[in-house]
Formats: C-alpha cells, sequence, structure tokens
C-alpha cells in the first residue's frame, strides 16, 4: 500500500527527528555530534532491517517494490515545451512544492511558526515572555524529520524503485547547503535547491560526453563548496556594513550631545 509506506516513511523521518531531540535537549549532548551520530545509526539500522526482514545486505532491487505514480496534469500536458517540463512527474515532486507552500504557512502564519522564529532568533528573550523553548526545539526537529522523510520517499519509491545502503550519497549536506544559502527561508531555500538541481541535471548530461566520470560527479559538490564560500563572503560584508553603520549612528549620536 503507498499510503502506508507514506505514513511509514514519514513516522520513521518524525522518529529520527525526536530522537535527536531527545539527545540534545534532555541528555544535553552536542547538537553537530549527536546529528552525526544519528545519521550513522540511521545507516547502519536500514541495513541491519533490510537484511533481518530480507536477508540481503546490498539492494531491494530483487524484490517487488511499489513506486508512486507519476501525475499528467490536464491541459497543462498539452501545452508543447511546458508540459513537458510541468506535467509529468512523480506524485512526489508536486508535493516537493506544495512543502514549500506548507512550510510558509507554517513559519509566517501560525503561532507555532511565530515561536519557533522567536526561539531561533533569541532563546533567551523567547523564554522570558513564556514560551517552552526545549517544546519549540522538539516541535522543530519533528517537522524538519516530517519534511526530510518526504525526499527519502522520493528516491527510494520515485526517482528508483528500491532501496540501498547510502543511496542519498550525499544529497542531505547539499539540502543543508541549499538551506543555509537561502537563509532558511521557504523562497530562498526552493531557489537554491532548483540551482543545485539544475547543476545536477547538468552533470547528468555531460556524461554523455567524453569526460572523466570522476570530474562528472564532483561538479554537484564543487558547486556547493563555491556557493557556500560566496554566500559566507557576502554575509561578512553585511555584518562589516553593519557594524559601520552601527558606528556611525553611534558617532552622529555622540556629536548631537556635544552640541546640546
Amino acid at each position: 500500500s503507498l499510503l502506508l509506506a507514506l505514513l511509514a516513511g514519514i513516522a520513521a523521518g518524525v522518529a529520527i527527528g525526536l530522537l535527536l531531540g531527545y539527545f540534545h535537549l534532555k541528555l544535553k549532548a552536542d547538537l553537530i555530534l549527536a546529528a552525526i551520530a544519528m545519521n550513522m545509526f540511521a545507516s547502519g539500522i536500514t541495513i541491519f532491517l533490510l537484511f533481518l526482514f530480507t536477508g540481503d545486505k546490498g539492494s531491494t532491487s530483487s524484490l517487488r517494490s511499489l513506486v508512486f505514480p507519476e501525475v499528467n496534469i490536464p491541459i497543462l500536458k498539452s501545452i508543447p515545451v511546458l508540459g513537458e517540463i510541468l506535467s509529468g512527474h512523480n506524485l512526489l515532486t508536486y508535493c516537493a512544492i506544495l512543502a514549500v507552500i506548507l512550510y510558509y504557512i507554517i513559519i509566517f502564519r501560525t503561532p507555532l511558526g511565530l515561536r519557533i522564529r522567536a526561539v531561533g532568533q533569541n532563546p533567551h528573550a523567547a523564554e522570558s515572555v513564556g514560551i517552552n523553548v526545549n517544546r519549540i526545539k522538539l516541535w522543530a526537529l519533528a517537522l524538519s524529520g516530517f519534511f526530510g522523510a518526504l525526499g527519502g520517499l522520493y528516491l527510494s519509491m520515485g526517482y528508483v524503485s528500491w532501496f540501498s545502503r547510502d543511496m542519498t550519497a550525499g544529497r542531505g549536506f547539499i539540502a543543508i547547503a541549499a538551506a543555509t544559502l537561502g537563509n532558511n527561508m521557504p523562497m530562498g531555500t526552493f531557489l537554491s535547491s532548483l540551482l543545485f538541481g539544475l547543476v545536477n541535471a547538468f552533470a547528468i548530461y555531460i556524461a554523455s560526453l567524453n569526460v572523466p566520470s570522476e570530474l562528472i560527479q564532483m561538479i554537484p559538490y564543487v558547486v556547493t563548496v563555491i556557493a557556500l564560500m560566496i554566500f559566507s563572503l557576502r554575509l561578512q560584508m553585511v555584518k562589516t556594513k553593519g557594524k559601520k553603520g552601527k558606528g556611525e549612528v553611534k558617532a552622529l549620536h555622540i556629536e548631537e550631545q556635544e552640541i546640546k
């Protein structure tokens, strides 16, 4: 059942997020180290469960696997060029677009989103007005597990029809880079994801040319590093301008006091 598969995948993603929250918030483990440990745990536990249920440690390619269907949008599919671009994609591809809208609504149109932004900007200030900081952080981790699960479901039940160990192949780290470049905002992250998707598509396209495969495989990651460098430089420039601006305001204030 595709519905059961969807619910199981989402439940697994949320459970991982909540478990990370338990380690970080309850046991006071460092968030980065706990996330790395959870990543290694997830890699190992999936292979263990795969061997437990199938006796195979490689992949599930020998088993019958359901995949989410492709969706042909009426009228739009008949439009030349544009129809091929926007119609006929996997159901979860359209869910990804809807997820951007859902994320925007949660963060900017709900009390929970307001609390998440408040805790993210200044947890001490949020706590001073009665917000349960740990509970909000747990909600944020659960939501991240929910959205991340959709990506995992697409990889194994949309992009391909089987599961294998470490099949994400570093895509999760590229997703972190996309969120960073997009300043963790819905539209910014969406556009950054499109950029990395375009680069990945370009790498697939030139694979048919006489280009070393190692060079092709490194293209998305090189672009990720370059993009993060540009983002860091831009952020540093903004901070420098901000400090100069504060200094100018302070100087004007002092000058005003002297005049008085």
